[in-house]
């Protein structure tokens, strides 16, 4: 990979990746590959996730659920700003629905996912200015060593990884909005009350200079 790799190319070929079809197949489900991602060349935000569910899947569209419905209130984004490429990239750690585990829920994203295309993806998107990093697995990707061991702790701890100093993209980390989650969001109220105001008005403002520089 170089860092002048065309993203279109590399686009369809992740659109075409067949890595888990076995793994897939021999699953409860017995589903197919598909990728399910947004991108744009332009694009500035990203949301990185933890693997598309099934009616993402099945729809081939992420966080098209009440999951969903919550990330928007959270980032103070409309549904058609939400899936407006050009705006906002979503880019899970596995592109694929990875299937259920043995209690119904979804298996975690399988790791030869991110190890095949996740570097070769954001260096050919440098455009990208803030990641917001959604659940455990894309914490511990993007932040490696700096991961605090836990969510909790990692998204705690959102100044001291935005505020800090090296190339790329700022990361800010974020819980899963899964409904899951509300009683993590009930013990945490210093989420919500300090975390998500800061969210909005950095999103706020790079939407301001997008249209400024139009």
């Amino acid at each position: 990979m170089s860092e002048g790799e065309d993203a279109s190319a590399l686009w369809r070929e992740i659109a075409g990746c067949t890595a888990c079809a076995a793994e897939f197949a021999a699953s409860k489900t017995g589903h197919p590959p598909r990728p399910v991602m947004q991108m744009a060349p332009q694009a500035q935000l990203c949301v990185a996730g933890q693997a598309p569910g099934w009616r993402a899947h099945v729809a081939g569209r992420p966080f098209d659920d009440p999951s969903g419905d919550r990330l928007r209130a959270w980032l103070g984004l409309a549904r058609a700003q939400f899936y407006d490429p050009a705006l906002l990239a979503l880019l899970p750690m596995g592109f694929c629905f990875p299937g259920h585990d043995a209690k119904g829920g979804d298996k975690p994203p399988p790791p030869r996912c991110a190890s095949i295309w996740r570097a070769r993806l954001f260096a050919a998107h440098p455009a990208l200015k803030l990641v917001l990093l959604v659940g455990g697995a894309a914490q511990k990707w993007h932040l490696g060593p700096r991961y605090a061991g836990s969510v909790t702790e990692t998204v705690r701890n959102w100044r001291v990884f935005y505020e800090a100093e090296g190339p790329g993209p700022r990361y800010l980390p974020l819980p899963h909005p899964s409904w899951r989650n509300t009683l993590w969001l009930k013990r945490n109220e210093w989420f919500e009350r300090e975390t998500i105001p800061f969210v909005q008005t950095c999103i706020s403002e790079l939407m301001r200079k997008r249209i400024d520089n139009c």
